[in-house]
């Protein structure tokens, strides 16, 4: 990768038909870190309009040679990407660590998850594409055949800067599509080290090219773009439901996550201590920030007192700092804006009526003044209909509620617009069937935390979380390709 340096930080050009190029701007932005806001991780392009059309040019100019080159030979391009990606492990790793505060070891695990992405859509590459299906015609032939959407843009937040990126990169690939990529602007120098993987690994040229910028301009620009034949976008609700307005209007193709408000469900006959530990992993992992983090805990009222108790007592224990020092368990918020939503729920969350029994502090003095740390909260008599009992806050807080019996929980976990992630801790079978049936989700998970995606596994949400078909496993192929019927008669 082509870099200059600036104030002892690099600066990474964008990537377009396999060259590092600077924007017709000749401007950067900076890429701060959150462990010390006057610590510059890198510097981006702050690109433009003609820079994204010379993108957006070089895929349409390659589609349709990366598409004859068939599934296996492209399978094998992601085999070499893993390769890479895995021989760098580290390196990606403290950078996305530096860039959004996740811990080391929780980046290091997410770069390895992303390594193993990359394997599983490998090796989509020797794996059907069609199927023979019966003609009534008995001297006639039948079958369907999976092509490319065309040219993808791919746009990820900066809360998994890697995993994200390669969830949506991987498949979109494999089946035979050209990509452009613009990463959150937060996240974008780990971005910019994971392409120039994908780079070393020989892709033909204009098959995968990077573009950094503001929203306004690169990413509005994508999903206007008059080449744009399909668009998956991670992010905020607000933006979400404008892309997907858009493309439902020009007729593209789109894949949209949202977030959610996570509820997990305690009943009376759990075992608290592994639902303890699963909702401090679930809601406090990676700041909070991910969009299946347990973010409200409905209780059944046999246990509850006991329950907070042991949940008080275990987040006491949790350390928090900068995420490269081995004794820390959590990080800081990913960035300014993100620790000021943070305060602002948990200030709404005791207007509201609701008692904050833990956390909720920001931390001051030596390493914290410079950067956006505080505690995990949570918050006691809490009512469903509470903002910090609805609203999606991205940040270290539960939200605590009381809940009758199983049934009266689930009618609470359901009273909010999303429907990403669930889980419900019980010993009886007869609750978690229910649960299952009734909770308007679209990942249940049973006695284990509401933050977890198998990479195999169809991956997505119901209500307000998301639009489009799902993300990961095998049920990618929807989305990143089309069904052609071919009929041929003797």
């Amino acid at each position: 990768m082509e870099m200059v340096t600036k104030n002892n930080s690099a600066t990474f050009k964008n990537f377009i038909n396999n060259e590092w190029v600077s924007s017709q701007s000749n401007e950067v932005l900076e890429s701060i870190s959150p462990m010390n806001k006057n610590e510059v991780v890198g510097y981006v392009q702050k690109s433009t309009q003609e820079d994204l059309d010379k993108a957006f040019k070089a895929a349409e100019d390659a589609k349709s040679a990366w598409r004859k080159i068939g599934q296996h030979a492209r399978g094998q391009f992601l085999f070499k990407v893993a390769d890479i990606i895995e021989q760098n492990i580290d390196d990606i790793a403290e950078t996305a660590t530096r860039e959004m505060g996740k811990t080391l070891p929780e980046a290091k695990g997410e770069t390895a998850r992303g390594v193993a992405i990359l394997r599983y859509y490998a090796g989509e590459g020797m794996r059907k594409n069609g199927d023979v299906i019966p003609a009534s015609d008995k001297d006639a032939l039948m079958f369907t055949r999976r092509v490319p959407a065309g040219v993808v843009g791919i746009i990820t937040p900066w809360n998994f800067p890697v995993a994200i990126p390669i969830w949506k990169l991987a498949p979109a690939l494999v089946y035979g599509n050209t990509v452009v990529f613009k990463p959150a602007t937060e996240a974008s120098v780990t971005a910019a080290k994971i392409i120039e993987c994908f780079a070393k690994a020989g892709l033909p040229k204009g098959v995968l090219n990077f573009i950094v910028g503001s929203g306004s301009v690169i990413g509005q620009g994508m999903i206007e773009h008059s080449s744009l034949n399909a668009i998956t976008f991670t992010g905020s609700e607000n933006i979400g439901k404008s892309v997907a307005k858009w493309a439902a209007e020009s007729g593209v193709k789109y894949q949209i996550e949202m977030g959610g408000k996570n509820p997990v469900i305690v009943a009376k006959d759990a075992d608290l201590d592994n639902a303890v530990e699963a909702v401090i992993s679930g809601a406090f992992r990676s700041t909070g920030q991910k969009c299946t983090a347990t973010s409200k805990v409905v209780v059944e009222s046999a246990i509850y007192d006991v329950f907070k108790k042991k949940l008080l007592a275990e987040t006491e224990k949790i350390t928090v700092g900068n995420g490269l020092n081995d004794e820390i368990w959590m990080g800081p918020c990913a960035s300014q804006g993100q620790f000021d939503t943070v305060k602002d729920y948990i200030e709404i969350g005791k207007s509201e009526g609701a008692t904050l029994i833990a956390g909720g502090e920001v931390l001051s003095g030596d390493e914290f003044d410079n950067g956006f740390y505080l505690t995990p909260a949570i918050f006691d008599n809490v009512k469903a209909d509470m903002r910090i009992a609805q609203e999606e806050i991205f940040g270290p807080v539960i939200a605590l509620i009381e809940a009758s019996d199983v049934e009266e929980a689930i009618k609470i976990a359901n009273d909010t617009k999303f429907g990403l992630s669930a889980s419900i801790f019980t010993s009886n079978i007869g609750s978690l069937m229910e649960f299952i049936d009734e909770i308007e989700v679209g990942l249940v998970r049973i006695n284990a935390e509401s933050a977890g995606v198998e990479l195999q596994a169809p991956f997505g949400g119901m209500k307000g979380s998301g639009y489009g078909s799902r993300e990961q496993g095998e049920a990618a192929q929807e989305f990143y390709t089309e069904i052609k019927t071919v009929f041929i008669k003797a």
